[in-house]
């Protein structure tokens, strides 16, 4: 997944700093979509994925009108755990973030069914 980073990605634009620099939490959530993609390959029917943790370093900064991709490199299922070692790398080819999310593998129907 490729991602322009625009003014609404700045940490000015979503509150978690004062630079016009890609936030982290705008980086947080591209590498999040990028395991539930991932995810998909690793579900049994009737299941989806919710997020439960996520430990990443923003590690470079991306100026607005710079790119990032973003990848899955690792993906791992044990039971219902689902491991993901994400890593975003911008146009010229630096690590502006990396490190895993973990994803829970849970029936959807009985899901959504326990939030009402």
């Amino acid at each position: 997944m490729r991602h322009e980073v625009t003014g609404a990605d700045t940490a000015i634009a979503l509150g978690s700093g004062d630079v016009p620099v890609l936030g982290t939490p705008r980086l947080i959530a591209w590498l999040e979509a990028a395991t539930v993609e991932a995810a998909a390959e690793l579900l049994q029917a009737g299941e989806t994925s919710v997020g439960t943790a996520i430990e990443v370093q923003h590690r470079a900064p991306t100026a607005v009108g710079g790119s990032v991709e973003v990848n899955v490199t690792e993906r791992e299922r044990d039971g219902k755990r689902l491991e993901f070692t994400v890593e975003a790398v911008d146009q010229d080819g630096t690590v502006v973030g990396a490190g895993r999310i973990t994803r829970a593998a849970v029936d959807r129907e009985r899901f959504v069914a326990s939030l009402s």
